[in-house]
């Protein structure tokens, strides 16, 4: 299977849904399991986080309301946020830090502190590695966590019983501090279905663990994540 396949969607996969948000997968076959997300703001308008465009992803938007925005939470996560917010008439949200993406959406770009436009979620910056920054995202209100790359569901992130794993490299030193003051209900990720049943506990081992599963997660999924690695640089 293609770590990421950049070929035209067929179709989607929808892969998570509560009451204000959908997730869906537009390849479902790659090993990447690139995940995009629809959530409802506060005001009722919705958001899309790091979408990737395939048939049928307008009507399940629809299904939550009218988009205010797109916004892109790693700087390798350009995928189609440009096409999304021109087909919208929104701009694409980033923060004031984060560089690469302007560059490649195409789409009139609005900057931000803390807080991403009305949806409720406020981010922290994370700096996985030299040259990669991500923006990890929490809504207080309903207690969604969203991480766009340093934490996953995707096979290649998780070992053993894991239902969340931290990635690859990070696993000798997880990010543990952004987490710290967050307990959340869901936990949805740029890399697999959420998990949405005993996240914080989920969290915790995550985190908690990475270090000493180090060893296992190299064995099982070394190769796999370097070629993940690989495939970003395209994005």
């Amino acid at each position: 299977m293609p770590m990421y396949n950049r070929d035209d969607a067929d179709g989607i996969r929808v892969v998570d849904r509560w009451d204000d948000g959908i997730g869906w997968l537009a390849h479902p076959e790659e090993d990447g399991r690139r995940a995009s997300h629809a959530i409802r703001g506060p005001d009722g308008d919705v958001w899309l986080f790091d979408p990737l465009d395939a048939p049928g992803v307008d009507e399940l938007v629809a299904e939550l309301g009218e988009v205010a925005g797109v916004a892109v939470f790693s700087n390798w996560h350009a995928r189609n946020a440009g096409s999304f917010a021109r087909r919208h008439d929104v701009p694409v949200h980033l923060p004031r830090w984060m560089d690469r993406i302007a560059e490649r959406v195409d789409a009139p770009v609005q900057r931000y502190g803390h807080e991403v436009g009305t949806s409720g979620f406020h981010v922290r910056r994370c700096s996985p590695l030299p040259g990669w920054d991500e923006a990890i995202a929490y809504r207080k209100s309903d207690d969604t966590l969203y991480v766009a790359d340093v934490l996953g569901t995707a096979p290649l992130f998780t070992v053993g019983e894991e239902r969340l794993g931290v990635y690859l490299l990070r696993r000798p030193f997880p990010p543990r501090s952004h987490f710290a003051d967050v307990q959340p209900e869901r936990i949805i990720v740029g890399h697999g279905e959420g998990v949405f049943e005993s996240a914080t506990e989920a969290l915790s081992d995550a985190l908690d663990n990475a270090r000493w599963r180090f060893p296992t997660a190299v064995a099982e999924s070394g190769g796999a994540q370097l070629r993940a690695l690989f495939g970003a640089l395209r994005d």
